[in-house]
């Protein structure tokens, strides 16, 4: 499909979809449905996977071996963004699953059209109601929709699991479950991302009820003056240059990192004399300040990154007296 060919209509209604609060059922009428929606909404999702990825990937996270299930697999975005990213290192069957077979059938012949020689197939309930064990768990966007069955079989694949990578808007409330998940998983799992430990998520103690834990992926640059992109954030609503995401990257295997590191959450303000961050660390929640009259090097790579903030610094109280980049 391309730009002249999308359905805009039904982009409206998948949009007053998304944005519903008690959004359930499923909402893909057609195959037209899907490829408006991967050329549109699937490729900001993508943008947001990008950045999880490129995040693994300095931290030289790998796959491990066996089969990958995209659960909730929609357009099948996420998982496409996952091979596409290890390539020989997904060997095993990419295996869909959602609730409209509409959307299961769309995303495997996307994913067999994209990766020649690729093994996909679609779960069964048998499937997903059995022991087979799965290498990665890739769950995309589906908060919003999970119900109380969804949820416990969620946890049963989790249970299968050797890896689990798992993407969500970063708004407040998604974030704040997304970090019980993660919490509840860290049991058993190791924590490779976002978190610098594997305490539990600081964002959910009392006290931080306004605080979650988000960031932001940054749109390909030549987006913004792209005249089809530019009409659909219009029609939207969207403001194209802010992508917010949350995501939980956890691993059987994995060890935490041995040095005592931070992560910026959201964005740094800035202000004349300094700029604030929301800091995450294995002490919890923190509001930091650097000076600028000291450090107005680092301040201007917080601002202009796109990098993951992820940091290890000097500090005396809640003054950065320094920083340098983990990652």
């Amino acid at each position: 499909m391309t730009w002249s060919e999308i359905d805009w209509k039904a982009l409206d209604r998948l949009r007053g979809h998304f944005l519903s609060s008690s959004a359930s059922g499923s909402y893909w009428t057609s195959e037209s449905d899907l490829e408006s929606y991967d050329l549109t909404f699937g490729e900001r999702i993508g943008w947001k996977w990008d950045a999880v990825l490129d995040e693994l990937a300095a931290k030289a996270w790998n796959p491990p071996p066996g089969d990958i299930l995209d659960w909730g697999c929609g357009s099948g975005v996420a998982s496409r963004r996952v091979i596409g990213r290890y390539g020989a290192k997904c060997p095993g069957t990419l295996i869909l699953w959602d609730q409209s077979p509409v959307a299961c059938n769309f995303a495997e012949s996307r994913a067999l059209a994209e990766f020649k020689g690729l093994s996909c197939a679609i779960a069964t309930e048998s499937f997903l109601g059995g022991n087979d064990p799965i290498g990665v768990l890739v769950i995309s966007h589906v908060m919003n929709e999970l119900t109380p069955a969804a949820i416990e079989q969620l946890r049963g694949l989790a249970a299968r699991s050797k890896s689990i990578l798992w993407v969500e808007p970063g708004s407040s409330d998604v974030s704040r479950r997304l970090s019980g998940f993660r919490d509840e998983l860290s049991e058993r799992f190791g924590i490779v991302g976002p978190c610098t430990h594997d305490h539990r998520c600081p964002a959910l103690q009392s006290g931080n009820e306004r605080h979650w834990c988000h960031h932001f992926a940054h749109p390909p640059p030549a987006v913004f003056t792209d005249s089809d992109w530019v009409r659909f954030g219009k029609r939207m609503g969207i403001d194209l240059r802010s992508l917010p995401y949350a995501f939980a990257a956890l691993d059987r295997s994995w060890r935490g990192e041995s040095r005592d590191l931070s992560r910026v959450i959201g964005r740094p303000e800035t202000f004349k004399p300094y700029v604030r961050l929301l800091n995450c660390d294995r002490t919890g929640l923190a509001e930091l300040e650097i000076p600028k009259r000291t450090n107005a090097a680092l301040c201007k790579e917080l601002e202009r990154s796109r990098k993951p903030l992820v940091y290890e610094w000097k500090r005396d109280g809640k003054v950065v007296l320094s920083g340098s980049s983990a990652i």
